[in-house]
């Protein structure tokens, strides 16, 4: 049906609001166009096109990073290194073997993790006799503990022992320079996991934030450090991405309503994800890289 040249020239100055795929904006100018468009003053000339909104659909709000086994390979020869130096300091009957500590990784915190190995070993000390009862006395123990631990591994982190895994610094800086947010999300100590940003990525330190340690009382497979994380930046779950290596970080992840991608560590290689978005064995550097930036859209090339 043919329309009437007044009803022509109605459609031609009605409002139209265009909503353009992120990937038209990448460059820092255009999305300074965008910004401007977005406030423009509204054209009201006959025939004109009206653009309300100018928004970026496609592009991750934030990336968010687990620290241990993401950013370095830190468990065997960090964290599992300096808890049996901690244990020998202490006069304690304990050294985690490489394997067994595989197993007591599946308990998130490293406070929580000796206070269950602990228990399961309650005819040794410090359960038999030093601390036999679950008690605020206990509680400050397995803290000291802790805190001389985070020391021991600050110490390892500082004498450059543990690089970053492959392509973590390249995924940072895509990130940032295309606007998204960047975090580090962990149960470990906030301390340790400060000093692996401080060292590791220095260069960018200052624009990622961290959650760590007892921010949350609730930790992985918990959603809550990854909620308390969106929350704080002010960016939407559905649009983060989380970088995970183990399957209750990626649990939490999922938990929390956002994208989870997977590059597996040296103790989570056999780990099940089925529920990940995407799974790799390694982030990659540039010219080996498994996926970039770019390709976490939604939609896009995992999702």
């Amino acid at each position: 049906r043919s329309l009437t040249p007044r009803r022509a020239t109605a459609m031609s100055t009605a409002t139209k609001t265009i909503n353009l795929r992120a990937s038209a904006f990448r460059s820092a100018g255009v999305r300074a166009m965008r910004a401007r468009a977005a406030t423009a003053p509204r054209a009201s000339a006959r025939g004109s096109l009206r653009v309300t909104a100018l928004r970026n659909f496609d592009y991750p709000e934030a990336i968010l990073f687990d620290c241990d086994g993401v950013l370095c390979e830190t468990e065997r020869d960090g964290h599992r290194t300096t808890f049996n130096m901690t244990f020998k300091e202490n006069g304690l009957p304990h050294e985690w073997g490489v394997e067994e500590y595989g197993e007591l990784l599946k308990i998130g915190g490293g406070k929580e993790r000796m206070t269950h190995y602990f228990n399961s070993v309650c005819t040794l000390e410090p359960f038999k006799s030093m601390y036999p009862d679950d008690n605020e006395s206990r509680k400050e123990f397995i803290k000291r503990l802790h805190m001389r631990k985070t020391e021991l591994f600050l110490e390892i982190v500082e004498a450059g022992k543990l690089p970053l895994r492959p392509g973590v610094a390249r995924l940072v800086k895509e990130a940032l320079e295309n606007g998204a947010q960047v975090a580090i999300c962990s149960t470990s100590n906030e301390k340790a996991v400060t000093g692996i940003r401080d060292k590791t990525l220095s260069e960018y330190a200052a624009k990622i934030s961290v959650f760590a340690g007892d921010v949350v009382a609730k930790k992985k497979p918990a959603p809550d450090v990854y909620t308390l994380a969106a929350k704080t930046l002010g960016v939407d779950p559905a649009r983060c991405v989380v970088i995970e290596d183990t399957r209750i970080g990626m649990l939490a992840g999922k938990a929390a309503g956002m994208r989870v991608c997977v590059t597996k560590s040296i103790y989570s290689e056999n780990e099940d994800f089925a529920g990940a978005d995407a799974v790799f064995d390694q982030i990659g550097d540039a010219g080996d890289e498994r996926f970039s930036f770019n390709e976490l859209t939604t939609p896009g090339a995992y999702w």
